[in-house]
């Protein structure tokens, strides 16, 4: 009897302490702690976003600062910290179950962006946003923006024509002057700089790239009405001391880089750089007589500063740039005036200077509220001829920003408030005719973000613009990000977007052709409407991580200028929209590691873009229905060698014919084609070397220019360009880099 009950003693004591360890080992698979104010320890800070370091799951902070994270989702045993006004921190977590984290004030606007392993989608923003890294950028051939997003599928570039040499971007089907171009947040490479835009940024200034599917934040202004693409120039005290990278290629185009940072003091960094690129050689692969690219040089040079100290951080650049062209046909000779010679040919001539400001000052004691103001001015000027036609422009722009930002009771509610003002003078000249406008719009803005500190963000925005010109521009917009699963989140976006069109800028393709420009009546501002949503999943398959991206954005016009080529063969017209014009865009993508090191994206795009042209609902040229997007990158152990390959498929696109009556029921199409780009890299200690080659199936469209033979003739026309002019381009460079 005694033996039993010690049998059942020990029973009940092995019960009890299972019951009192199985919370201790279920305790253990989990990594609790609390972000605080390091200024005020026992200051919580919440909505603070904690991931595991090298991977895109983790959580926000909750109203006591605490969060809980799930070890077995870890790849690496550090956690990464960060919060607007905070600098971010990186904890190594190790063995330990529980950690207090205190955060310093940075004092700064600044967006913070944390890069990690497939993370390329953030999971932390409101909005639908995408990164391209600077590991990113070193997968294309060096060395401007242009040539910064071929390894990504939401943004296409396109050659405008088939002479100068011009390229734009497009983003949710609409041409690229919809998108909003931004540099470190300050509305940049706008207006009158639309034809080269992409041209006059270098590749290696560039940190990184968020792409912003939607109307985005009031905070940058009216304009945007697709997206908004950021470029984030590199950082004076972050970037490396010494940065170079020289490129050619089988044009015999070439590019040198130079990129100097340093430290002045103990408050002040400041970074040069220069760029140039240069090709002399005239190339016609396809035998029309014309050259395949055109002849320039280009002399670019950007110099930032930094100040820190304590709670006020100020930055301010300039920038100068000198960008000659010459196309046209092979024996097109410059230096004889066009009248007097039976060869056709552009040229053209651009200087642009730019300087900026951005000041901040945060509250002592209050790291979530903060003062800054943001100030720039631009000019630009250029002179261009296309054959007979002359075609000069010069723009004066100003821009300022004062922003406020704090809290209302705690950092779950936030707020930022303030005020604008922008100026642009524009004057240009087409042939004979001069015609130009000076707008001066000051404005006001609030935007309020909800955060529960769980799963559901909220950005309410609206501003109210007085235009000297339009009058008065009301813009709301609202942006919410819902995480269903800490792996599976759901975003909406709605806003309104108004713009003043420069259609002779945003349309010089058209120049580069006998088409005759006519304006049948004033032109309005342009409005639109865009709403849109995304579904982000993030998986692990066979313990690797994967991606998956899925979106649809609709955008519809209430007014818009529409560049008729359509109704008449000889001519293009200009007139505000009358009917209806709308853009549809559906994307799904994926991202997977298929092996360590060995990275597979891959994505299918659909457009349905219509607008009424004279009366008549149809297809806007020279847009592909469906495309597919295929890139591999593989990369091996401490990345000594990296290799890519990316594919594109481009369905049919409509065009436009000077050859005849283009409408609906007579549409010609272009062809199907595919083009593939390849790049390897030998990595050492501080050197690489790279090879690539772009368009390595050598497809070319046939006969891009339509009569190419008599290019003052009436059938004229060198813009409908939808495919590779040049064929294959094989290329080769080295960088090094001293940190």
């Amino acid at each position: 009897m005694l033996q039993n009950r010690l049998s059942n003693t020990r029973s009940y004591v092995a019960a009890i302490a299972a019951l009192l360890t199985f919370p201790l080992s279920a305790g253990a698979q989990e990594l609790r702690g609390k972000v605080v104010d390091s200024a005020h320890a026992n200051h919580p800070i919440i909505g603070a976003n904690v991931v595991w370091k090298g991977t895109s799951i983790g959580t926000a902070t909750d109203a006591t600062g605490g969060f809980i994270l799930q070890k077995q989702d870890a790849i690496n045993p550090e956690i990464i910290i960060t919060y607007i006004g905070y600098e971010p921190d990186t904890i190594q977590v190790a063995g330990k179950d529980f950690v207090t984290v205190p955060l310093a004030a940075s004092g700064t606007l600044k967006e913070v962006v944390v890069e990690g392993q497939q993370a390329r989608y953030s999971s932390l923003t409101p909005t639908n946003s995408q990164i391209i890294t600077s590991r990113d950028l070193e997968k294309s051939a060096c060395c401007n923006l242009a040539e910064s997003f071929e390894t990504n599928a939401s943004v296409e570039v396109s050659t405008t024509d088939a002479v100068s040499g011009a390229k734009q971007i497009q983003m949710l089907g609409l041409d690229g002057s919809y998108t909003l171009l931004t540099t470190d947040n300050i509305p940049a490479l706008r207006g009158l700089a639309t034809p080269y835009r992409l041209n006059y940024l270098s590749g290696t200034y560039i940190q990184s790239i968020d792409i912003i599917k939607g109307t985005g934040s009031v905070l940058n202004g009216y304009e945007s009405v697709s997206g908004q693409v950021n470029v984030m120039l590199k950082d004076p005290a972050k970037a490396e001391r010494l940065f170079v990278n020289v490129y050619g290629n089988s044009l015999a185009r070439f590019d040198a880089n130079v990129n100097v940072a340093t430290e002045v003091g103990d408050k002040w960094s400041t970074i040069l750089m220069l760029h140039t690129d240069h090709l002399g050689n005239r190339v016609d692969r396809n035998k029309d007589g014309f050259m395949d690219l055109s002849l320039g040089t280009q002399y670019n040079l950007y110099n930032k500063w930094k100040y820190e100290h304590k709670d006020v951080v100020s930055e301010f650049g300039v920038g100068a740039l000198r960008e000659t062209r010459i196309g046209g046909q092979m024996d097109y000779d410059e230096d004889t005036p066009q009248e007097q010679q039976p060869y056709y040919g552009t040229e053209s001539e651009t200087d642009r200077l730019t300087a900026y400001n951005k000041s901040s000052y945060t509250f002592p004691g209050k790291p979530y509220q903060s003062i800054g103001a943001i100030t720039s001015l631009t000019h630009h000027k250029f002179e261009a001829q296309y054959g007979l036609r002359n075609y000069d422009g010069e723009q004066n722009s100003g821009s300022a920003r004062l922003i406020f930002q704090s809290i209302i009771g705690h950092t779950g509610h936030t707020y930022k408030a303030g005020l604008s003002y922008n100026y642009d003078s524009y004057t240009e000249t087409l042939t004979d005719s001069t015609f130009g406008r000076a707008e001066r719009v000051p404005g006001a803005f609030l935007e309020y973000v909800y955060n529960n500190s769980n799963n559901l963000t909220v950005v309410v925005g609206s501003r109210v613009d007085f235009h000297n010109l339009y009058g008065t521009i009301f813009t709301p917009r609202l942006n919410a990000k819902f995480d269903a699963t800490k792996n599976t989140i759901f975003r909406l976006a709605a806003g309104k977007g108004f713009r003043v069109a420069n259609p002779v800028a945003e349309n010089t393709a058209a120049l580069v052709s006998s088409r005759a420009f006519s304006f049948r009546e004033a032109l309005q501002p342009e409005e639109a409407w865009n709403i849109g949503g995304s579904f982000t999943h993030y998986f692990e398959l066979g313990g690797r991580p994967g991606t998956f991206v899925t979106d649809y954005y609709y955008t519809t016009f209430t007014n818009q200028v529409v560049a008729d080529m359509y109704t008449d063969p000889r001519r293009v017209m200009f007139y505000n929209l009358a009917g209806r014009s709308f853009s549809k865009s559906f994307q799904a993508e994926l991202q997977y590691e298929v092996l360590k090191g060995f990275d597979v994206k891959a994505a299918y795009k659909f457009f349905d873009v219509k607008t009424t042209y004279n009366g008549q609902l149809v297809l806007k040229p020279m847009i592909p229905e469906h495309r597919f997007f295929v890139n591999l990158g593989f990369a091996t152990p401490f990345d000594k060698w990296r290799a890519d390959l990316t594919t594109q498929y481009f369905g049919l696109m409509p065009l436009a014919s000077i050859e005849g009556n283009s409408n609906a029921a007579n549409m010609r199409e272009s062809n199907r084609f595919f083009t593939t780009n390849a790049q390897v890299t030998r990595a050492f200690k501080r050197w690489e070397v790279y090879v690539g080659g772009e368009n390595l199936l050598n497809y070319r469209q046939p006969n891009p220019i339509v009569g190419a033979s008599d290019p003052f003739g009436s059938t004229f026309d060198a813009s409908m360009v939808w495919g590779p002019i040049t064929g294959r381009v094989i290329y080769a460079g080295l960088r090094f880099k001293l940190d």
